[in-house]
């Protein structure tokens, strides 16, 4: 293996305890919720079928007789008493949280509809006050729908305590741990301070330490998020779940468990993810309202109709405006368009675990891109080649025979130089020899070439000529890497590498601009490298030579001067950056870690694909606006109604008139949902607003 001048060229080159207040049930989004709600709704489903057949009420609307045979008339008690007590457990113990905390929501609606429903059906059936309150089958299909738009909501919801075991899951099971000069297999937990393990080719560092013996090449995307391999030689240090991935290494622990860099890493995580904001639910805030609304309106109707001296119609009209004021329609507008958006985004290749990150990203004002594998494409390629006018050969003559000695190598720079030169050129190479920190050397053609850095200029004290060091000083100023061809002792000419930006980079950018939204990149790169990349994509702010530790504070100090941030990261120590942020967006081709941390995940790793996000996101709020407006629009008309303010006139709603207009509201919330089909997010449109 080669090694260039390797110091030279790098210079250059929360499951969160609202449940109550928030609606009763999880934001987080975890499975066991979804399937909680998938297995009630199934049942309670398959229960209120017969429940809706036998209703004597849904009867008289369809204009059928009901089968009549002993114990038919208590099918719908029976069963809709088990839908009630089943399926409607969820809401109402939803209901009971809310009302103990003082914040009510859609559960503690949902939950005084259905037990109101519940119990004046029971009066009836029992033929307890004369009362003609027959709600069985709107008792039972309002659960199912409520149940299935819960449903619906939970399956949407992203699970970023996953980080977490993301994390977990990079340390190895085992360790080798050095006994007696014989490898030994132990467990993780067994080791300490001072053991030497031996990590092979392919296998994780299991803990933070220092190289005592042999020399690799660690892929260290994991914790740096940077795709090429470091070298790490004796009394290089190395970090738990970096891989070795050329030859096998031994090195001394200095620090385990909860004192490794990648446990530090998982403290912040979890601290971001604890500390990031838990906006309440749109349609739980037009619960609460609703909850007053129809609460005052139950007691106004029952005092009027008790003052008109009509103790039965105060009865009948109180619970009727009770149960028509549940919002079928707003527990289903928002689930829907989550899931159609979510449905929508999968289909443009972003992944949205989480309801609220997209619920936020149309607000965002920064978006704060990690550098190197977002807007860059993450490996050095040949920028620029200088040839010396005194050499006598041309630009193709001086990459063919650099890359004619770089063919061996399998250093990242060394892949570069021969995937510039292609198929141009063909050598006999002869006595390859690699110098660890200088370059490599071999005879071409019977003639002595050596390619490598500037520590290589200074150990043969060869000159650079004018012409080639005048492209290097601009080189250099925008941080590129410098690697020189010598020919016989001579300077035939000099390669600029650089990790090139993306194309869709720079259209990325503008269409932020025009959005309205700043752009601000991250890195751990040196200022003039950070700096190059920002004059040719138009950023508007630079974080450089960024610890990753210390990504996550830059959020905060965005953040701290009043912006929302949306962070877009591909690596480990993106991780805690991308849970503290409004919006953490994580690069597919990322680690699991970044993933799990993030709210929404693209799946490729065009940088354009943002745009998408924010469109949607723009899209579905409008979507949820929309059908929050139609459902509450419905009962602010129906409730009235149903309390009988037209009375006076003749018109009283009934309560069998006021489950059709409740189904006729869903229907409209479910076909304007829909309307987000519509919605272009091909990369194709991204590179205008």
């Amino acid at each position: 293996m080669m090694e260039h001048d390797r110091d030279t060229v790098e210079d250059q080159a929360p499951h969160h305890d609202d449940h109550a207040a928030h609606g009763g049930h999880d934001h987080g989004g975890h499975g066991d919720h979804a399937a909680q709600f998938r297995d009630r709704f199934w049942l309670s489903l398959i229960l209120s079928i017969p429940v809706v057949f036998f209703s004597p009420m849904f009867a008289d609307l369809l204009g059928y007789d009901r089968p009549s045979f002993t114990g038919a008339d208590w099918i719908a008690p029976v069963l809709g008493t088990v839908v009630f007590a089943y399926g409607g457990r969820p809401f109402l113990t939803g209901g009971w949280s809310e009302l103990r905390t003082r914040q009510p929501g859609m559960m503690l609606l949902i939950s005084m509809a259905i037990t109101v429903a519940f119990i004046a059906s029971w009066t009836t059936t029992l033929e307890v006050g004369g009362f003609d309150l027959d709600f069985w089958w709107e008792l039972v299909l309002l659960i199912d729908i409520m149940l299935l738009g819960h449903w619906l909501e939970m399956r949407a919801l992203g699970a970023a305590s996953g980080a977490l075991d993301a994390l977990a899951a990079l340390l190895p099971d085992a360790a080798e741990r050095i006994v007696d000069g014989q490898p030994v297999e132990t467990s993780i937990g067994d080791l300490s301070v001072g053991d030497v393990v031996l990590v092979r080719s392919g296998a994780r560092v299991p803990a933070d330490g220092a190289v005592v013996d042999g020399r690799a090449h660690l892929d260290e995307s994991m914790i740096t998020g940077e795709s090429a391999t470091v070298r790490r030689g004796v009394g290089d240090r190395v970090v738990a779940g970096t891989v070795a991935t050329d030859s096998a290494i031994r090195v001394e622990i200095a620090a385990v468990g909860e004192e490794t860099a990648l446990a530090g890493i998982r403290r912040l995580v979890a601290d971001a993810q604890a500390s990031s904001s838990r906006a309440q639910a749109l349609a739980d805030r037009a619960a609460a309202l609703l909850f007053y609304f129809a609460s005052i309106a139950a007691v106004i109707t029952f005092v009027a109709w008790m003052a008109l001296g009509e103790a039965d119609d105060a009865v009948t009209r109180t619970v009727t405006v009770l149960v028509i004021a549940c919002p079928h329609a707003l527990g289903l507008a928002i689930p829907l368009v989550i899931a159609l958006s979510t449905e929508r985004a999968a289909a443009a290749g972003v992944l949205v675990k989480d309801r609220l990150a997209l619920e936020r990203m149309r607000t965002v004002d920064v978006v704060l891109f990690d550098k190197t594998g977002t807007l860059t494409k993450g490996a050095h390629q040949v920028t620029d080649v200088a040839v010396s006018s005194a050499a006598g050969l041309t630009r193709d003559e001086v990459v063919s025979t650099a890359a004619a000695v770089e063919a061996d190598s399998e250093h990242p720079l060394a892949r570069a130089i021969v995937a510039a030169a292609g198929t141009r050129g063909r050598h006999r190479v002869e006595a390859f020899e690699s110098r660890s920190g200088r370059g490599v050397s071999a005879l071409v053609d019977g003639v002595q070439v050596a390619v490598g850095g500037p520590a290589m200029l200074r150990e043969t004290e060869a000159l650079v000529p004018d012409d080639v060091s005048d492209a290097t000083r601009t080189w250099v100023d925008r941080g590129a890497a410098v690697l020189y061809v010598l020919r016989a002792g001579s300077v035939i000419g000099a390669f600029a590498l650089e990790d090139a930006v993306r194309e869709e980079s720079r259209q990325a950018v503008e269409a932020l601009h025009a959005h309205g939204v700043k752009v601000a990149m991250i890195t751990g790169d040196a200022h003039q490298v950070a700096g190059s990349v920002a004059r040719q994509l138009g950023i508007d702010e630079v974080f450089a030579e960024v610890l990753p530790e210390d990504k996550d504070a830059k959020v905060a100090e965005l953040q701290n001067r009043g912006l929302k941030v949306a962070m877009v990261g591909d690596g480990v120590n993106d991780a805690p950056a991308l849970a503290r942020a409004e919006v953490g967006i994580a690069i597919g081709a990322g680690t699991d870690v970044a993933i799990e941390s993030a709210g929404v995940v693209l799946a490729s790793n065009d940088p354009r694909a943002v745009l998408s996000v924010i469109d949607l996101s723009k899209a579905s709020y409008r979507k949820m606006v929309q059908n929050l407006a139609w459902a509450t629009g419905y009962n602010l008309f129906s409730v009235p109604l149903a309390a009988g303010v037209l009375a006076s006139v003749g018109f009283v709603l009934s309560p069998a008139a006021g489950a059709i207009l409740m189904s006729l509201s869903t229907v409209v919330v479910a076909l304007n949902a829909q309307l987000l089909r519509r919605v272009d997010l091909r990369p194709v449109a991204l590179a205008s607003p």
